[in-house]
């Protein structure tokens, strides 16, 4: 099992930037990748970045240029930098870590969320 644990959300003006952190634990080798999803109400969960074990990158093209997903293995964690927050970026925010073997995903793993919200 994985335990993931979120936080750095909050109220931020649009323009504003906001840094998300996510702290894993457990069986940590099992994880392939990382991922930040987010949740606006009313709407279904989207991704917003993933990063995989090789370093390989993806942005959700609502969020390119504007958000960078990083990791830092030796504390197991992962970051969200959010810079020019809009309204629309108001949402809960998930941590994701995914386990992958052979080709199949094998076990999602979520944390609790944490809430962004931009005024303008």
């Amino acid at each position: 099992q994985v335990q993931l644990v979120e936080s750095g959300g909050g109220l931020v003006q649009a323009g504003g930037s906001l840094r998300l952190s996510c702290a894993a634990s457990g069986s940590t080798f099992r994880i392939n990748s990382v991922a930040w999803y987010r949740q606006a109400p009313g709407k279904q969960r989207e991704l917003v970045a993933r990063i995989n074990s090789g370093g390989n990158i993806n942005y959700a093209d609502s969020v390119k240029g504007r958000f960078i997903i990083s990791r830092e293995n030796a504390k197991n964690a992962v970051y969200l930098q959010m810079n020019s927050l809009k309204a629309e970026d108001t949402a809960v925010y998930y941590c994701n870590a995914r386990e992958v073997s052979g080709g199949l995903v094998r076990n999602d793993y979520w944390g609790q969320g944490t809430q962004v919200t931009v005024s303008s």
